[in-house]
């Protein structure tokens, strides 16, 4: 397995990574999923690292920083959920800059994030472990997680005719995204800004999901189609994905759903077999819905319609576009 990486989907940023395992050779392992994988004795140890850094993933005239703390934690933890694992702790590299001092109290900048990290880390019955700080031009929050997996889900196991799936309701963050950027921060829903500021991993699905039987599971924070295209690379099969059956959030098209990132989703390929008895129970034991939004065909790449009409699927969100 040593120096084998996943099939990533298309994209400047991506054509990085494959650039980089390419460069590592033997010395990667088993690199492009969620999660990293060890086995010890006799249990799988999940391992991810996700690092949110100031201007790129969050404004601090956008969010308070607890809240930039609690945000970062869970975009690490979606990893988790992502591999059907259960979080043990985390650890948090930050850096803070060293002339700005947004005190509330006593409170300095670091203690704030922090606060949100270890309130993150408590919601999903984790701890922090440890890290490092550091004095930095931009307020950074690296955060690297650990959990463990009793049956570990990657992109990988997709197979033709099985159904794809996806949790909750799709383009709350897009909705809270644009909302911010025409300067209407303090004017919308709160339950809006909460989707945008203080995403649920979705910890708890994951595990079902995993025990259930799932081939193939990816959390959604680059966009749904973009994501989507991950599987389809690593699993080596076509998605088909019905625009009309995708749950959005209200007052969000479907178009504009598929588009949003950072959501935080889950999307899973589940067996054939596995249909409206099983999302029901899934409901009831999670309090979220799970849809039906597609499947998985012979083939490459994200075929997307609306009402039987292709569609374009729009891209993913990435870091390196083409120039």
């Amino acid at each position: 397995m040593t120096g084998r990486s996943l099939r990533l989907g298309p994209g400047g940023e991506f054509d990085r990574l494959r650039a980089i395992f390419v460069a590592l050779g033997t010395a990667g392992r088993d690199l492009g999923d969620d999660c990293a994988l060890l086995s010890i004795g006799g249990r799988t140890l999940a391992i991810s690292i996700d690092l949110s850094l100031e201007g790129v993933h969050f404004r601090t005239d956008w969010l308070a920083l607890r809240e930039i703390g609690w945000r970062a934690t869970a975009a690490a933890l979606s990893d988790l959920a992502a591999e059907g694992a259960t979080p043990l702790g985390v650890l948090v590299s930050l850096g803070v800059p060293g002339n700005r001092q947004r005190r509330t109290g006593n409170a300095s900048p670091a203690v704030q994030i922090m606060a949100g990290v270890g309130a993150a880390a408590r919601s999903v019955g984790a701890s922090v472990l440890g890290g490092d700080l550091v004095r930095s031009p931009r307020y950074l929050v690296d955060v690297c997680v650990l959990g463990v997996a009793q049956r570990p889900v990657r992109r990988s196991g997709a197979r033709p005719g099985d159904g794809l799936w996806v949790t909750g309701r799709l383009g709350g963050a897009g909705l809270a995204l644009a909302a911010l950027r025409a300067g209407r921060g303090r004017r919308f829903a709160p339950a809006l800004r909460r989707r945008f500021a203080r995403p649920v991993p979705r910890i708890a699905a994951g595990r079902w999901l995993a025990r259930r039987g799932a081939r193939a599971m990816i959390d959604i924070s680059d966009g749904l189609a973009g994501d989507a295209g991950h599987v389809a690379a690593a699993s080596g099969v076509g998605v088909a994905i019905e625009l009309e059956r995708v749950p959005c959030w209200p007052g969000v098209t479907p178009l504009a759903a598929v588009r949003s990132g950072e959501e935080y989703e889950l999307l899973v390929a589940m067996p054939r077999r596995f249909g409206t008895a099983g999302a029901k129970a899934f409901g009831r034991a999670t309090g979220l819905p799970l849809t039906r939004i597609g499947a998985c065909i012979a083939g490459r790449g994200v075929r997307m319609t609306h009402d039987g009409r292709p569609i374009t699927p729009p891209p993913g969100f990435d870091h390196f576009p083409a120039q």
